[in-house]
C-alpha cells in the first residue's frame, strides 16, 4: 500500500469522476455524420420549395452541439476520497470549478447506501450528524462496489489505528 510523506499507509485514493459517453473523435463523426445528412435532407426539401425545413435541420444539429457541449462541463465534476489510518479525506470539484473539501477522523466515519441501490439511491459519507453525498453520477453497481471499497478501507485503517497490523494485499 503506498504511503504519505509522513509514513502513513493511504488504504484508498480513489478520484471519481463522470462516465464519458463518447470520445471527441468520436463526436466529432457523429457530427460530421449529423451534419453531412442535415445538409443533404435540407438541400433535398429546398429543392422541393420548403425552404423553412432547411433551417430547422440546421437547428437540430446545432442543438445536439450544445448538448454535447453542456455534457463536457458536467463531466469536469471529480471526487477524491483518501483514507488514511486518521482521516478520510474528501475532495470535491464541481463542474464550474468550486471546490469543498472534507476531513473526517476515519474512527468515526460511516458509509451509508440507501437501499435498495437504484439510480435516485445516496452514498453518503457521515460523520455525527453531517453528511457527505458523494458519486451522485455513478450507475448504482458502481455505487454498491463503492460502498463496499470504502467500508473495506475504513475497517483497515481503524484495525490499525487500534494496533492491529494491517493485512496488505496486492489488490
Amino acid at each position: 500500500m503506498p504511503e504519505t510523506a509522513d509514513k502513513q499507509i493511504v488504504y484508498m485514493d480513489a478520484v471519481l469522476t463522470p462516465n464519458d459517453s463518447l470520445s471527441d473523435r468520436a463526436f466529432i463523426l457523429v457530427m460530421a455524420a449529423i451534419a453531412g445528412i442535415s445538409f443533404v435532407t435540407g438541400m433535398m426539401f429546398l429543392a422541393m420549395g420548403a425552404a423553412p425545413v432547411a433551417g430547422f435541420f440546421g437547428l437540430d444539429a446545432l442543438a445536439l452541439y450544445l448538448a454535447w457541449r453542456w455534457h463536457r462541463k458536467r463531466r469536469a465534476e471529480r471526487t477524491r476520497v483518501r483514507i488514511t489510518a486518521d482521516q478520510l479525506g474528501l475532495h470535491h470539484t464541481d463542474r464550474r470549478g468550486r471546490e469543498k473539501t472534507a476531513q473526517l477522523p476515519s474512527a468515526f466515519a460511516r458509509v451509508m447506501l440507501d437501499t435498495p441501490v437504484t439510480h435516485a439511491s445516496q452514498l453518503r459519507i457521515e460523520h455525527g450528524h453531517t453528511a457527505y453525498v458523494i458519486g451522485r453520477f455513478l450507475t448504482p453497481d458502481e455505487r454498491a462496489s463503492l460502498a463496499d471499497a470504502l467500508r473495506g478501507a475504513l475497517q483497515k485503517a481503524r484495525a490499525e489505528r487500534h494496533g492491529t497490523p494491517p493485512v496488505l494485499s496486492s489488490d
